[in-house]
């Protein structure tokens, strides 16, 4: 698996400069993959405002671009996901840029839970405080051998701000989320496995050939369907069953006029594998 991804590395066509959170398209086999990449070594890919800015910027070079298929987001920082928050820049600021510094990473998480295209999570090494917080907000987690999860925050006297206390009982249910997060525990990825926080725990350095191998299976399926049923499944788990059906057929009437509907209607007719366009 590794030899594999080390072919595509070589396929990588970058389209951003930034210093501290990179974002690469991939060709050839993973056309309409994009990487976003952490790459700030120094402090251990902690999420300071500079890091938060680039991360921004990138998800708004993707998020109407129908290019764009599958997230893939990784580290390049050895032994390291995200450490979370940058503590040292924390020290320096007054309690109302604290709070509007924790604002900050709330929403940019919610704006990567919300791209439209499916997002996955490649884990190797700590994924602590707004590390995990970040790999909540993606659609899947997929974890290294030496991965290493948790929530600290309460051990620093405060709790997770940016959407840990809301996605992790979603996830894995309230009692373990709430164990997880008033122990300050950190676990290790076969154990995130079994509890559902991470969907694939994987040998080392194998979380980022796992997340591309997810992401080949999703890019032949038509992107609409795939961005409409992620709305109709998101949106829909968050309200009642009555109302989740109307979200769906909300989300289905989007893909009844698209040319991919006709095409896909057209291969299976043709006995041949559709071409979908995204249109």
């Amino acid at each position: 698996m590794l030899t594999k991804f080390l072919r595509v590395q070589h396929r990588v066509r970058s389209f951003s400069t930034a210093s501290e959170f990179l974002v690469e398209r991939l060709t050839g086999d993973y056309e309409g993959v994009a990487l976003l990449t952490m790459t700030r070594p120094a402090a251990r890919n902690a999420l300071g405002k500079q890091m938060m800015k680039e991360m921004r910027a990138a998800m708004d070079s993707m998020r109407f671009d129908t290019s764009v298929r599958v997230v893939v987001v990784q580290s390049t920082v050895p032994r390291v996901f995200c450490a979370g928050a940058d503590l040292k820049e924390r020290m320096a600021m007054t309690p109302e840029e604290v709070a509007a510094t924790v604002y900050g990473l709330r929403s940019a998480f919610t704006e990567l839970e919300q791209l439209p295209m499916p997002t996955i999570a490649a884990i190797e090494g700590a994924a602590l405080g707004g590390g995990l917080e970040m790999a909540l907000a993606c659609d899947f987690r997929i974890a290294g051998a030496k991965a290493l999860l948790g929530t600290p925050e309460t051990g620093l006297a405060i709790l997770p701000g940016a959407g840990g206390t809301q996605r992790l009982p979603r996830l894995i249910g309230l009692s373990k989320a709430k164990e997880l997060i008033f122990t300050s525990r950190k676990i290790d990825s076969i154990t995130a496995e079994r509890i559902g926080l991470v969907d694939y725990a994987v040998d080392e350095n194998e979380a980022l050939p796992k997340a591309l191998e997810l992401a080949k299976e999703i890019l032949p399926n038509g992107p609409i369907g795939v961005r409409m049923a992620k709305e109709a499944i998101t949106k829909g788990i968050q309200v009642d069953q009555t109302s989740g059906m109307a979200i769906e057929r909300a989300c289905y009437a989007q893909t009844i006029p698209t040319k991919d509907r006709l095409e896909g209607l057209q291969a299976f007719r043709e006995k041949r594998k559709p071409v979908y366009k995204g249109e």
